[in-house]
């Protein structure tokens, strides 16, 4: 049975042994099986010739996967949707792990405060260490597929602080990512000067990485049913790599959060406000889903602009017209695609509440999920329809055409032309 917060300060973690055992086992395997090494190697070996013409993940993870799309596309359009999946699916965890590197550190300072938690610090560390060597693998791949295909940036974007909204496709406006903002730098401070907080910020990192591992447990799967890792296209060794390393991140969410901060100081009424705050935020953003990419909770009208242009790129070659109908019918209507994608939404869903059961200081309002369950495949259509209308009228012909896709254009990526 679980025990009680304490409300001696005087605690040492070490008088939890059976966590602090756990801890220590997970640390040292962490170090054998670290990934750094063939993420940093299979970064500097990529090049998008040697890989361009196969698919990268399991066929049903592609841009808009059982939609009319996907269903009228030719052996080489659908590679390329194949691969674009990938870059924005890893485009998206590139923000995640900019936030967590930062959090990881900010988490760790009011953490170390505690009697003998260096080792909960000691493995964040190393943590850390495999996001930034994740985050280069991810953008050097990503980088220059779209150098490559379009020659400007689609799904990456340049290097950002932990202080921007984490869903890099999503429904709030700009006075919402400017309280967003305002709200993560507020919680920062606060994690860095209340060990209960520091615990709870893995709560919302356990909960973010179960949707990571829906998914990235079947693109690593790409690499396990092949007799030879090294024998598949680099982006999928590191979908594999990335799963190996972000196993034990979640080993490491889940007893610091559920077993370590036995070992801090009970919530006051404020900090139980602030990490009922900070769940609520998840439910916030994993509200949606997308019918473009299956496992990303994204908004896809803030996606509209993105599949327009590769729509009108040599990929597809459609024209404006052809694109906007195209558009209408893969996001407007039902279809595999959007049932898959719902599908992981709820499965995500029911996740988070069975990790948040035993927590006595989360309200019923986050326990049972009540704000990401209140959406639907009806509600997500509606929407989806109402902001094609917007969408339509505000996009001219030619209006969001890339006007380039040579990379010796002048529309690189920023960090292309230097």
């Amino acid at each position: 049975m679980r025990r009680e917060l304490s409300q001696d300060y005087n605690l040492s973690l070490l008088d939890d042994t059976k966590t602090f055992k756990r801890l220590e086992l997970a640390l040292r395997k962490s170090h054998e099986l670290d990934q750094t090494e063939n993420m940093n190697g299979a970064a500097a070996n990529f090049c998008y010739e040697d890989c361009k013409d196969e698919m990268w993940n399991p066929e049903n993870f592609s841009l808009l996967w059982g939609t009319w799309l996907w269903e009228n596309s030719s052996p080489f359009q659908r590679v390329k949707l194949n691969q674009l999946y990938w870059v924005a699916y890893y485009s998206q965890i590139i923000s995640a792990e900019i936030a967590t590197i930062f959090y990881n550190q900010t988490s760790a300072a009011s953490l170390y405060g505690m009697e003998d938690f260096r080792i909960i610090c000691d493995t964040l560390d190393l943590e850390s260490t495999q996001e930034r060597a994740h985050i280069n693998a991810f953008k050097t791949v990503s980088e220059e597929v779209e150098i490559n295909l379009f020659g400007e940036r689609v799904f990456t974007y340049p290097m950002r602080n932990p202080f921007v909204q984490t869903m890099i496709f999503s429904d709030l406006n700009q006075l919402q990512k400017t309280l967003r903002k305002a709200q993560l730098s507020t919680y920062a401070v606060l994690s860095a000067h209340r060990p209960f907080i520091g615990c709870q910020y893995f709560v919302v990192r356990g909960l973010r990485t179960l949707n990571g591992k829906i998914v990235q447990q079947k693109l690593s799967k790409y690499c396990l049913d092949s007799n030879d890792v090294k024998s598949k296209p680099v982006p999928s060794q590191i979908s594999y790599f990335h799963f190996m390393d972000e196993s034990f991140h979640f080993n490491t969410s889940t007893v610091v959060s559920h077993d370590a901060i036995r070992s801090v100081p009970s919530p006051n009424g404020f900090e139980r406000l602030v990490s009922n705050m900070a769940v609520k935020g998840c439910q916030k953003d994993h509200y949606n889903f997308s019918t473009a990419i299956n496992g990303i909770f994204w908004y896809d009208p803030a996606l509209y602009p993105k599949i327009y242009k590769i729509l009108r790129s040599p990929i597809f070659g459609m024209s404006h017209a052809e694109s906007l109908e195209a558009m209408k019918k893969s996001f407007c209507y039902d279809s595999d695609g959007l049932q898959a994608s719902h599908l992981t939404h709820k499965q995500a869903l029911e996740s988070y509440k069975k990790y948040l059961v035993d927590f006595q200081y989360v309200n019923a309002f986050n326990k049972e999920m009540k704000l990401m369950g209140q959406n639907s495949v009806e509600k997500h259509l509606k929407e989806n329809q109402r902001q094609l209308k917007v969408f339509e009228r505000k996009v001219k012909d030619h209006g969001v055409k890339l006007t380039s896709l040579t990379p010796n254009s002048g529309i690189l990526l920023d960090h292309a032309k230097n």
